[in-house]
């Protein structure tokens, strides 16, 4: 139960109807509200047709009454009422008069003595009980008090007992920033009494003309108020608004939400939410928010405020270990927070219990299975990427993180899930492309691409791409005689090949037959030539290099090794760490393909028991993907 109170030192800045307005925008968003009309002088809440009832109800003062001649606290039942017709999605709407409208109303307020009931009649307990029946009655997220303006003997109830936050409604003169300076001085001073009670403030500008400020009338009058109340950033504000919808006290949030009033209202309604840790929407956006700096880097918390706001988050949303898991989706920002500290056990705890407590965000699966990897625990990496999968639609680059953390034995499984189904051709040829990091990915790749390249129903172009792909996944591993077949479907021959192809198709027989067949490594040179993309980068060099070489001109086979050597001391085709190797099939670290440059020298040299490592990986391939 989060209780906020609507406080003016003035009327006249539509305090009520803000309080209304925020009340009914609250219940449609799922929240369960009590509007309470403490301005007992001069009550408003029962004028609005939202919140008005066939009979009269008692309120407050009939409560005050009751106990003052029985000196028992009433049951708060029979003083509140629920507004029928207002709220969504399991949110409501209840009221809280200020007491029974009848002749007698105005002597029984002023019968009440509230400096006697305090000091002789245990008022502050009184109140604390109210409270408490409240949140066990009424079971309220929220719970809006309308104060009486001015300084009364009432308005330290209203401003500094019952609430946890006081919104303050003021037209920015001098009359207001008087009054409003003791005020605001008296709430912040809670802070340092013995009850140590952190009372938040949201400074409303209300009532403002919608004018230009060509003078800079209102910015000064706001630069004085902000000097004088001592709050930082701009105040919230509520424009004069002209309508005739004001004479029918319509509810602007649920008649007119379209509105920019009914937008400034639910401007208010976020500020409040936002300071509301045990809300949802509250606890996240402080998350987001924790430890932010302005444009000067001037933070407004310290660490130690952060860490005990975030604890009360925890707290409040983590689960009492008695059934109730928590809110998984407040614990995986939490745990993403940790993450950024560079608490990562921490985090990784958090992301377990946001699981456990049924977050479905993939990438609370994603940060779980990455750090899972990263300790070592690869299976249970896998499946927490495997879970990712079940999400259709997700976005090409998480199926691309989850892909990358499955094992080639469970390839079919990542192309059976729901979320690569849901992907269109160009999708699976994205992420099987990027796949290019080991054996096992590659591998992975593979089932991606297969109905692709042999659906005789797509497009000729999009068919051909996925083989050609397909075809290098085979060589890398090992799979050369499939790559061969594949790269020939049709009846092609080399004249029909790209230079991709040609290529791959020279490697394909060397690793099905152990012998260099040199007509592909001619046509690729051919290609090259003819070529008007000749951009200097690895990839290029290790090509020509091996072409060079299975063709028997040596002379450019060393010019070109030289040329790729360089290329890899300069990074030129280096992303990261790694680039693509033609020596393995997919993308070595850079000190892994160093050692690809000192194999392809000792093959030049004569060294035949340097060949290509994707060569090896026939013996370790398995049938994944067939």
């Amino acid at each position: 139960m989060y209780v906020t109170t609507f406080y003016s030192f003035k009327g006249g800045v539509g305090r009520t109807m803000a309080l209304v307005n925020a009340a009914v925008e609250l219940a449609q968003r799922g929240r369960r509200v009590l509007a309470v009309d403490f301005d007992l002088e001069a009550p408003g809440l029962d004028t609005f047709n939202v919140l008005r009832t066939r009979k009269k109800r008692p309120g407050i003062v009939d409560f005050v009454t009751e106990y003052l001649d029985t000196g028992r606290a009433p049951e708060v039942e029979r003083f509140v009422h629920e507004s029928k017709g207002v709220g969504e999605n399991g949110g409501c709407l209840h009221v809280m008069p200020s007491g029974e409208q009848h002749a007698r109303y105005a002597t029984s307020y002023r019968e009440i003595d509230w400096l006697d009931l305090y000091e002789r009649r245990d008022g502050f307990l009184l109140f604390e009980d109210l409270k408490a029946q409240w949140e066990q009655f009424v079971k309220p997220d929220y719970v809006l008090i309308d104060s009486r303006t001015g300084h009364t003997d009432t308005g330290g109830i209203c401003t500094r007992q019952l609430p946890d936050a006081v919104a303050i409604l003021f037209f920015p003169n001098d009359q207001n920033l008087r009054g409003l300076t003791t005020v605001v001085q008296d709430i912040r001073f809670e802070a340092r009494s013995p009850r140590n009670k952190q009372i938040d403030l949201h400074f409303v500008m209300s009532n403002v003309p919608d004018l230009d400020d060509e003078d800079r009338v209102l910015e000064r009058k706001i630069d004085a108020f902000r000097e004088k109340l001592g709050f930082t950033g701009e105040p919230l504000m509520l424009h004069r608004y002209d309508s005739l919808s004001l004479l029918n006290q319509a509810v602007f949030t649920k008649d007119r939400p379209r509105s920019r009033l009914a937008k400034e209202y639910r401007d208010l309604v976020d500020e409040i939410v936002g300071r509301n840790l045990e809300d949802k929407d509250g606890a996240l956006r402080y998350i987001g928010q924790a430890g932010q700096r302005d444009a000067t880097g001037t933070t407004y918390e310290t660490a130690e405020e952060i860490d005990r706001k975030l604890a009360r988050i925890e707290k409040a949303h983590g689960g009492d270990g008695k059934g109730h898991r928590g809110d998984g989706e407040v614990l995986f920002a939490l745990g993403l927070f940790m993450e950024e500290k560079g608490q990562r056990e921490r985090a990784k705890s958090l992301w377990d219990r946001a699981i456990k407590a049924g977050c479905v965000d993939p990438e609370a699966y994603l940060k779980r299975a990455r750090s899972r990897d990263d300790s070592g625990d690869s299976a249970g990496a896998c499946e927490d990427a495997l879970q990712m999968l079940q999400v259709p639609d997700l976005s090409h680059s998480l199926v691309l993180d989850a892909a990358r953390l499955v094992p080639a034995e469970r390839a079919g499984d990542v192309a059976a899930s729901a979320a690569v189904n849901s992907m269109d051709g160009d999708g699976r040829i994205w992420v099987a492309r990027e796949l290019d990091q080991s054996p096992g990915q590659i591998a992975v790749a593979i089932p991606l691409l297969q109905p692709i390249a042999h659906d005789d129903v797509l497009p000729a172009g999009e068919r051909r791409l996925a083989g050609s792909l397909l075809a290098s996944r085979y060589i890398g591993t090992g799979r050369c005689d499939e790559a061969a077949t594949l790269l020939c479907d049709g009846g092609r021959d080399v004249g029909d090949m790209d230079i991709e192809e040609v290529f791959d198709y020279g490697m394909a027989l060397w690793g099905e037959t152990g012998e260099v067949v040199r007509g592909p490594f001619d046509r690729f040179l051919q290609l090259d030539e003819a070529s008007e993309d000749r951009d200097p980068h690895l990839n290029r060099y290790v090509r020509m290099t091996l072409a060079y070489w299975a063709t028997g001109q040596l002379a450019r086979t060393r010019d070109y090794l030289e040329l790729a050597r360089e290329a890899l001391a300069a990074g030129m085709g280096v992303w990261g760490d790694s680039a693509f190797s033609c020596w393995r099939y997919y993308e070595p670290s850079a000190s892994e393909f160093l050692e690809d440059l000192d194999g392809i020298e000792a093959l030049i040299n004569g060294d035949t028991s340097h060949k290509p490592r994707f060569m090896t990986a026939a013996e370790e391939a398995s049938d994944v993907g067939e």
